[in-house]
């Protein structure tokens, strides 16, 4: 048995164990309290006020107009001015198109008359546009149209205005060009000018598309269905085409043979047209000094026309009109331009190595052709005529190797050197920016959108 002091000691000490135990449990019930307390005081508590329990208040102001009367006297007082622009019309007079413009200025039309530089004014082409500023009473403030005497040449701007003292003068500045980036494609029909024509191309474009390819497409047997694509600059003022530049990059599909072109200016300054491989499109001689023509007598023999007797005939004859430009068919020297015998009027032109070309029958030489002076392949060095032994307008060409003739349709052409290796990179990055334009432009390219389009 136990004494009753030992049952109380032993209560007491079962009495604080369970003590411990109870505050150990009831710590942490009260932290898990606060915690859902809290929680639940930010879920409860309003984010923002509600805007549709909030007053609203009229505010309302009273502002003051300045009366008719006082507007219109205000505008009395005001120099008014007035922008006009129009287009020169075939026939037009220099009265007839101030009347248009709004100026009624007498001192304008006369300074315009007699002042040299104002006067490049009057001989701008139809279609042109000019504009014109001049105020309420029709006095010219200024006037301005943009030209150019040639498209190689830069586009200049011709201003009349009025200075502080009201004096006319008359300036000239090159004018500032937005340049544009336009791609155009044709198929074949008739010719490539009607194509070109009908896709809206200009004809320099259609020009340089011609010698862009010409030493590898015969442009007088062109068949119906091949088509092209063309890539070209156009530069315009004030919204107004002023004229075409270069075209950058071609292509031609000719009996089913594809031929693609872009242009590219090297390091050293000197730019031409290469393939997308960077191999030069420029053959070292052209097939043909004539771009349109037909050839009317091969190199072969022949009864010659005028004596009736079998002769060799050593060069190759292109029919064409009388005027027809004639291009040096490579670059060289001139080696001789005066009258030779039956040959007439004849330019001959020296090439590298014992290559020499010439021309026969011409009607006259183009402007500063003597010997010695240096052409490039395609510069026109005179025009077709009938002079010599001929009985009709053409050109007799003939090529020579140490001065022995030899038969240029039947020549196999070298072409020009390729591009340097440090110029590759670089002409990369624009071939691929150019054959991208020609995926846009491509006929199959277009029929895909168009059914896309249709589901």
């Amino acid at each position: 048995m136990h004494s009753t002091e030992q049952i109380h000691d032993s209560a007491a000490a079962s009495q604080s164990s369970l003590g411990i135990k109870r505050s150990s449990r009831f710590i942490p019930f009260i932290a898990l309290f606060v915690a859902v307390c809290a929680v639940g005081a930010v879920g409860v508590a309003p984010l923002a006020p509600d805007a549709a329990l909030m007053p609203v208040k009229m505010v309302s102001q009273a502002i003051s107009l300045p009366s008719l009367d006082q507007q219109v006297a205000q505008l009395e007082n005001e120099t008014q001015h007035f922008v006009k622009e129009e287009r020169v019309q075939r026939g037009d007079t220099l009265g007839a198109l101030f009347l248009r413009l709004g100026i009624d200025d007498q001192e304008a039309i006369d300074f315009v008359k007699t002042d040299p530089l104002a006067r490049s004014l009057m001989q701008v082409k139809a279609g042109k546009a000019l504009r014109a500023q001049t105020d309420e009473e029709g006095e010219l403030e200024w006037l301005q149209a943009s030209f150019q005497d040639g498209n190689d040449k830069p586009t200049k701007t011709i201003s009349v205005t009025r200075d502080e003292n009201g004096k006319l003068h008359a300036s000239e500045v090159v004018a500032k060009l937005e340049r544009r980036i336009e791609m155009k494609s044709g198929e074949i029909r008739s010719s490539l000018f009607a194509a070109t024509d009908e896709a809206q191309i200009p004809d320099n474009v259609a020009t340089q598309i011609v010698s862009m390819f010409e030493t590898n497409v015969d442009f007088r047997y062109l068949q119906k269905g091949d088509h092209f694509n063309v890539v070209y600059e156009t530069f315009w003022q004030n919204g107004e085409l002023v004229k075409t530049g270069r075209v950058l990059a071609g292509e031609f599909s000719n009996v089913g043979k594809l031929f693609q072109s872009v242009w590219f200016d090297e390091a050293g300054g000197n730019g031409g047209y290469y393939s997308f491989d960077g191999k030069s499109l420029k053959k070292a001689f052209l097939k043909s000094p004539l771009e349109f023509t037909r050839v009317s007598s091969g190199f072969a023999m022949r009864v010659h026309p005028i004596s009736g007797q079998w002769k060799r005939h050593t060069g190759v004859d292109f029919a064409a009109v009388t005027g027809t430009p004639i291009r040096a068919s490579a670059d060289g020297v001139i080696d001789f331009v005066g009258v030779q015998g039956g040959y007439g009027n004849m330019v001959i032109v020296k090439h590298w190595s014992d290559y020499t070309t010439a021309y026969a029958h011409m009607s006259r030489f183009a402007a500063g052709m003597r010997k010695g002076t240096k052409v490039r392949q395609g510069e026109v060095i005179g025009y077709v005529g009938t002079t010599g032994w001929s009985t009709g307008p053409h050109l007799h060409y003939e090529f020579r190797v140490a001065n022995q003739p030899k038969d240029p349709m039947a020549l196999n052409i070298p072409n020009a050197a390729p591009l340097a290796a440090s110029d590759l990179p670089r002409f990369k990055n624009i071939a691929a920016d150019m054959a991208h334009r020609f995926n846009l432009l491509r006929p199959e390219r277009s029929v895909a959108i168009a059914k896309l389009a249709a589901k």
